[in-house]
């Protein structure tokens, strides 16, 4: 959830205090839609999200990337309204729209005024199951995935090692696959096959419907029913399980790239809050989580503070966790080593703060810390609608309980030095570490590999 709250940062804001919670109204349609509502009264502006439980995770060998590429498409015609009106209709309301797509999940969300809500549920509704696919958009819409994945990955080296180092590190596993698809994938797509996809995801059985500002739970609840509430469910055939293949060994890689400085990416499996099936596993991603931000929770943080301005070995660093990933995850340590400094000495580094770890507890002093920001983070950053859907989106479509939220702050305060200690040992393994280096490969980028392709980002 740590990796969660830095991204909503971004938009705003984190989450709201605890009290404020109470306010979630939840309900569920007969045709199987998920709905959440949150009242928060502090402006006549609202949130509308329809989250669909499918993703890159979802995928297999020679679809790879589908979902993003209907998220695209999504944004074409349906019986009722033209290519493009949707969101010339939102942008007429003042409105603001998007969408994204995740290993976990595809997200379409609307920010208006709460005036217009009502508009939006009966827009949003409409794409749901009516969306006119044809070839021509289908061709065209491919080629503009096609220059996306070029932009954001070929012509990026340091993309292009995380993509690979991540399909090292996942040999057999959904997470193996990138979410904008492998570039062979990509161009032998069909417009069947993005039919069949959307016929068998887009479904209200498999949606979330979000809903967050000023607003009445009561008239959400008839408007959901009006418009999505028409939808018949489907039959639902998830995919079969895909459980990772046990490491017995290090996994390394070097990849050279138009790059000028060199850099590192060290990463652990380690179980997450979805695959946890017991309290003590549930703990330990709360522990993983708390050592990230022992880590690298500000500048403060271990590995900025002695590596970076210190001993200047490095010349960035940094760590990430997700804690709500509904698969198997990585405990990753990403590092840019300074000028003069090999790769072999900062992976040195990076295993000697490791060891630090695994010989001696944190103190309290800094566990205490790292829970204050933690805990003024979540209190504090409640100025976000947007951020307050998010949660309660990633929450309900990765199978969390909605009062994952509400014991966050609990949660974290319950792990103790010595729990952060265990992690730090039973994970961080050298047997079982993936390794992806990037080196310069002595050519410059050019400045073409720098502009990004029209249409490519929603």
């Amino acid at each position: 959830m740590r990796e969660m709250l830095k991204k909503i940062i971004l938009v705003g804001g984190l989450l709201v205090s605890a009290s404020a919670w109470s306010a979630v109204t939840t309900f569920e349609l007969k045709n199987g839609l998920k709905v959440v509502v949150k009242e928060d009264h502090r402006a006549p502006v609202v949130v509308h999200q329809v989250w669909y439980r499918v993703g890159s995770n979802y995928e297999h060998n020679g679809i790879t990337g589908l979902s993003h590429m209907l998220e695209h498409m999504m944004f074409k015609g349906t019986k009722a309204y033209k290519d493009g009106e949707f969101s010339q209709r939102v942008s007429k309301m003042g409105g603001q729209e998007n969408a994204f797509t995740s290993s976990d999940y595809t997200v379409y969300y609307q920010m208006v005024g709460k005036q217009h809500l009502e508009a939006v549920m009966k827009l949003e509704a409409d794409r749901m199951r009516n969306l006119q696919l044809d070839d021509k958009d289908f061709q065209k819409e491919r080629d503009v995935v096609t220059e996306e994945r070029r932009w954001r990955t070929e012509d990026n080296p340091n993309s292009k090692l995380s993509e690979q180092f991540n399909a090292m590190a996942f040999v057999n596993s959904p997470p193996h696959h990138p979410v904008v698809g492998w570039m062979q994938d990509i161009k032998s797509w069909t417009l069947p096959d993005l039919e069949g996809w959307y016929q068998r995801w887009y479904a209200p059985n498999n949606a979330t419907l979000v809903v967050v500002g000023d607003v009445d739970p009561k008239q959400v609840k008839k408007w959901a029913i009006k418009y999505y509430g028409v939808h018949n469910s489907s039959k639902l055939v998830p995919p079969k399980p895909q459980l990772e293949m046990l490491q017995e060994g290090e996994r390394r890689m070097v990849y050279k790239g138009t790059t000028k400085l060199p850099s590192v990416m060290m990463g652990f499996h380690v179980p997450t809050l979805v695959t946890a099936k017991t309290d003590a596993e549930r703990k330990e991603a709360f522990a993983l989580s708390l050592l990230s931000s022992v880590l690298d929770g500000d500048d403060s943080a271990r590995l900025p503070k002695s590596l970076v301005r210190e001993s200047k070995l490095l010349a960035g660093v940094s760590t990430s966790y997700q804690s709500t990933s509904r698969l198997q995850t990585l405990f990753i340590f990403q590092m840019t080593p300074s000028k003069g400094v090999t790769t072999q000495q900062a992976e040195k580094a990076i295993w000697k703060a490791i060891k630090k770890l695994q010989d001696q507890p944190v103190s309290q002093q800094e566990l205490d810390r790292v829970l204050a920001q933690e805990e003024a983070a979540y209190v504090f950053g409640q100025d976000s609608i947007q951020g307050q859907a998010m949660i309660l989106g990633t929450l309900s479509s990765t199978g969390l309980p909605l009062s994952t939220v509400d014991n966050w702050v609990k949660s974290l305060r319950s792990v103790t030095p010595k729990d952060i200690q265990a992690v730090a040992n039973k994970y961080f393994n050298p047997d079982k570490v993936t390794v992806g280096t990037l080196l310069p490969n002595g050519k410059q980028a050019s400045s073409k590999n720098m502009a990004m392709p029209s249409g490519a980002l929603r």
